[in-house]
C-alpha cells in the first residue's frame, strides 16, 4: 500500500515525502513553487467550507461531512482520479497551509481516502 503523510507546505521537503502536492483551494503566503510538485485546488474545500470551518475545530464531524459531499462534484472527481494515478506511482505527502495540525483538510482527504480504500496498488 502506497503511504499518505500530510505535512504543511510550511515544513520543509523530506526525500521521504514522494510527490507533494498542494491541496488547497489557495496558493499559499510565501510559498515558491518549488516546494509543491502538483496543485490540485479542485480537491480542496469550497471557499465557502473553508470560511465557515476556519477557527471551528469542534465543528471538525461537519466539516467532513460537508467536505466529503463536495468531493462528489465532477471537479473534484477529476482531481481525485489525478491524486490516485500518483498513489500508484509511490509515496504521495498532501500539503496544506492551515495552523492546525489535527484538523485541516489534508486530515479530512486522508481520512476520506482511507475510508474509501486508497490508497490501493
Amino acid at each position: 500500500m502506497t503511504p499518505i503523510s500530510i505535512k504543511r507546505v510550511y515544513e520543509p521537503a523530506a526525500p521521504q515525502d514522494g510527490i507533494r502536492i498542494l491541496v488547497d483551494r489557495l496558493w499559499p503566503r510565501g510559498v515558491s513553487k518549488d516546494r509543491v510538485d502538483l496543485w490540485l485546488r479542485d480537491i480542496a474545500p469550497s471557499d465557502a467550507l473553508r470560511h465557515e470551518f476556519h477557527g471551528h475545530p469542534d465543528q471538525w464531524d461537519a466539516f467532513r461531512a460537508a467536505y466529503a459531499a463536495e468531493l462528489g462534484s465532477a471537479p473534484a472527481q477529476a482531481a481525485l482520479a489525478t491524486l490516485t494515478e500518483k498513489l500508484a506511482e509511490g509515496p504521495v505527502t498532501l500539503l496544506y497551509a492551515a495552523r492546525e495540525e489535527h484538523h485541516n483538510n489534508a486530515e479530512a482527504l486522508r481520512l476520506w481516502l482511507a475510508a474509501h480504500g486508497l490508497p490501493r496498488r
